[in-house]
């Protein structure tokens, strides 16, 4: 099985919802997605809201992935720059993949899928994440075609947990 991803859903109560439960299961699982756990949706919502006002608005943009069964199993929101200079460029922000479908392939397919879809967009050369170091996440974006370009050490403090914050790019161009 794989999943079958969408960019620019629908807005709907259910896929509200199915991203709600996937950002908290994630950082329930010790994911680095914004949140230290444990976390409730209602800690969360707020967050979520901030980005669907910013889809609605056109800074962002969703691409989701639902499994066999219609749940959303992975997401990664796309953040456009405002700047007249960082315009060629997009951001990709909570890049999530539900804990129960880890190790099938799925962070792979999420982030192919991201990339066929910010080649897609108008005068986008490039795609720009941070994450947290400590997790691996450095090996698995590099896998995927995206380069550590900086990193601040010590950025990310959580009670009893002090990460690195890496920047990783990956050229379109």
């Amino acid at each position: 099985m794989s999943l079958t991803f969408t960019l620019d859903p629908a807005v709907t109560p259910a896929l509200r919802d199915g991203v709600l439960d996937l950002w908290a299961d994630v950082t329930n699982a010790g994911g680095a997605v914004g949140f230290v756990p444990p976390v409730t949706r209602d800690a969360i919502r707020p967050e979520l809201v901030r980005h669907l006002a910013a889809m609605a608005e056109g800074r962002m943009r969703l691409l989701t992935g639902h499994d066999a069964e219609g749940r959303v199993a992975a997401t990664a929101f796309f953040g456009f720059n405002t700047h007249r200079l960082k315009t060629h460029w997009v951001w990709l922000y909570t890049v999530m993949v539900h804990p129960g479908h880890q190790g099938k392939g799925y962070g792979r397919d999420l982030l192919a899928a991201a990339e066929e879809s910010a080649r897609t967009f108008d005068g986008i050369e490039a795609v720009h994440l941070t994450c947290r170091s400590g997790l691996g996440l450095e090996r698995f974006y590099g896998s995927c075609g995206y380069k550590e370009v900086g990193r601040v050490p010590g950025a990310l403090v959580a009670p009893g947990d002090e990460r690195d914050d890496v920047s990783m790019l990956l050229t379109l161009t």
